[in-house]
């Protein structure tokens, strides 16, 4: 992720082609874009990352149209790996299952790589999010 030290991220791994769960992760990281362009000296310390779990039918140029029509105000990726093997790793590295019906999670990450806190469905609130960076990032 190639945080820096102080630094924390919330990670997110989705299927564009996903009718629920997936957008809905994607809708609250961007309220807590918003949010976080409210607290500039906290969102310099955040860091917000959305990964394909399809590099087949989410290339470069399909993550970069979502990241268009969303407008970050902070630093936001949008990132998808060159092949399914490619990914495979990462997604090893999260313990996160890849299939088109995946629990949604997405992960409290801190600057040293340590996955902190995961959220899935009951607990992906935008308020809940934010108290737990500013709780690990001491602001």
């Amino acid at each position: 992720l190639g945080l820096a030290p102080g630094e924390a991220a919330l990670v997110s791994f989705i299927y564009l082609s996903c009718p629920d769960a997936c957008p809905a992760a994607t809708a609250v990281l961007a309220r807590l874009d918003a949010l976080l362009a409210e607290r500039p000296a906290l969102a310099g310390r955040v860091q917000l990352v959305t990964v394909s779990f399809d590099p087949e039918n989410d290339p470069p140029s399909r993550m970069a149209a979502l990241r268009a029509s969303l407008a970050p105000r902070g630093r936001w990726r949008f990132l998808t790996a060159a092949s399914a093997a490619a990914i495979t790793p990462v997604l090893l590295d999260f313990d996160q299952d890849a299939t088109p019906s995946h629990v949604l999670k997405v992960f409290l990450v801190d600057d040293a790589g340590r996955v902190r806190n995961i959220y899935s469905t009951g607990f992906l609130d935008v308020r809940l999010l934010l108290a737990d960076l500013e709780t690990l990032l001491g602001a």
